[in-house]
């Protein structure tokens, strides 16, 4: 019952993390997780394009099974628990090592046959363990892959296996074993198996993982654990000599023939995938590369098939591999085959008169025009609100891509006045460098700014340009500039609008 409540703990995790990163239903924009891909390289990681290290942690309950001892007897389960934490190398997209270290607890009843089992009661034992061992990943979501999916891809089911060294302590108690007297007082048995070459043992089991994000998965995994060792469930060990019924060797591990006991955990743990590329290896789709494709899925005797169905909207995307079929000729698409939209705002490049500031459909995605400005006083305000910070490259009048935005707003109160309106474009340097070169740099930069607003339309007659250099400071007290922050030395190299 408690281990079915634990692996339905797992069930509103998964849920909340696929609700809070549900992928869009529609084909309107691609994930980074879905088929389809106009980059064609080699599908391996010599390229570094994939995240291939991560550290993984989580933790559950531990339970004796096929042993001597047993962590269910009469249908009642005595819980222990399991810890786990493992550095993880993903070699390929199916396979990957990790590194994983184990702790934890199990806890185990057993009761002899016969008369010696009346006597001693059912006896209590349990093992404190810790292992190290190096365990292989199968990603079988990935190896077993159809060719014609091209659903997100968010859930995976591996198979793990590896071998390992492990110490472990262990105590059995019971009424009667080990009895030295008359008296109540008994001898426990106890064991304490030390890490050495001897103590190497197997596991094996599976996991399914989720996807939470490019940073996260979480995983609920089982294994199963081939000791080796029949000690490991606290009984002892014995050999065909010592099942004389006067011997003083402890007889619990005579209950199950087999030499092995063997342990069952069940655990609910966290990857966190490290490095700064966009997807991790684990969760590549080997159907993004078409040299996968051509070399791995195909024969490599058969002629290289750019295009199985076909490119029927002629974007460069094969369609088997295309989320949008029917791209307008001349527009700019992504590795999906989706139409590019830079700005967001539902309309696609192609289409867009100001492709990176949005605006409505019903404006062709460009904001809306303002409202008239009566006077060119009140311009310069509506002007200036919006233009601050406006950006050049470094020590030159070239207007940074950045700020056109901003100068094509001015361009529109502009051109909204009477054409008999003029304005000062007014250049201004901080107290940096030399007053020459400081007033020919500013000068500069306010020809660049009036040049630029002449492009968008704006009479020449509205615009005069004037550098005014280091004498026209915003805040006068930055001279030196050494007297004041970053932040108001920026604020003094400018250029910014006034009516004349």
């Amino acid at each position: 019952m408690k281990l079915g409540l634990l692996l339905l703990a797992t069930l509103p995790i998964a849920a909340y993390a696929q609700d809070s990163i549900a992928v869009s239903s529609t084909n309107e924009y691609p994930n980074t997780f879905s088929s389809g891909s106009a980059n064609v390289q080699p599908f391996d990681n010599k390229a570094r394009r994939f995240r291939d290290w991560s550290i993984s942690v989580g933790g559950g309950t531990a339970l004796m099974v096929h042993s001597d001892l047993v962590s269910v007897y009469d249908k009642k389960i005595n819980w222990g628990y399991n810890t786990y934490v493992s550095l993880d190398k993903q070699i390929s997209h199916a396979f990957g090592l990790s590194l994983i270290y184990q702790r934890g607890e199990t806890k185990q009843k057993a009761q002899l046959e016969g008369a010696a089992g009346v006597a001693a009661g059912v006896a209590e034992a349990n093992t404190k363990y810790n292992q190290l061992a190096l365990m292989g990943d199968i990603n079988f979501s990935n190896l077993l892959r159809r060719v014609d999916n091209h659903s997100p891809y968010r859930w995976a089911l591996h198979g793990y296996a590896g071998i390992g060294f492990m110490n472990f302590n262990t105590s059995l108690h019971d009424n009667n074993e080990f009895r030295w007297s008359t008296s109540p007082a008994r001898i426990p048995l106890f064991i304490d198996k030390k890490l050495d070459l001897a103590s190497f043992y197997y596991q094996f089991g599976t996991g399914l993982k989720y996807n939470v994000s490019k940073l996260i998965d979480i995983e609920a995994r089982a294994m199963y654990t081939i000791s080796g060792d029949d000690e490991f469930d606290g009984g002892g060990y014995a050999s065909k000599a010592d099942y004389d019924p006067l011997s003083k060797v402890s007889k619990y591990n005579m209950i199950n023939k087999r030499r092995s006991d063997n342990m069952l955990t069940v655990n609910l743990g966290l990857t966190f995938k490290l490095g700064n590329k966009l997807s991790h290896l684990t969760w590549h789709d080997p159907l993004q590369e078409a040299y996968y494709r051509a070399n791995v899925l195909e024969s490599k005797e058969t002629d290289f098939v750019v295009c199985e169905k076909g490119d029927n909207d002629n974007d460069g995307v094969c369609d088997d591999w295309d989320r949008q079929l029917d791209t307008p000729a001349g527009a700019r698409v992504d590795g999906a085959g989706v139409a590019l939209d830079m700005d967001l705002d539902g309309v696609i490049d192609l289409y867009d008169k100001c492709v990176t500031v949005p605006g409505p459909v019903e404006n062709q995605g460009c904001p809306p025009a303002p409202a008239a400005v009566s006077t060119s006083a009140t311009a310069v305000d509506e002007i200036n609100k919006n233009f601050e910070g406006i950006e050049f490259e470094l020590n030159s009048d070239k207007i940074r891509p950045v700020s056109y935005g901003k100068l094509d707003h001015a361009a529109d109160v502009i051109k909204s006045l009477n054409s008999s309106d003029k304005f000062l474009v007014i250049g201004a340097t901080d107290a940096r460098g030399s007053a020459a070169y400081n007033l020919k740099l500013s000068q500069k930069r306010a020809d660049a700014v009036v040049k630029y607003l002449n492009s968008k339309g704006v009479s020449s007659g509205m615009l005069i340009a004037e550098g005014r250099g280091k004498t026209d400071l915003k805040y006068p007290e930055c001279d030196p500039a050494s007297k004041c922050s970053e932040e108001k030395n920026e604020a003094n190299r400018r250029v910014y609008f006034q009516a004349k």
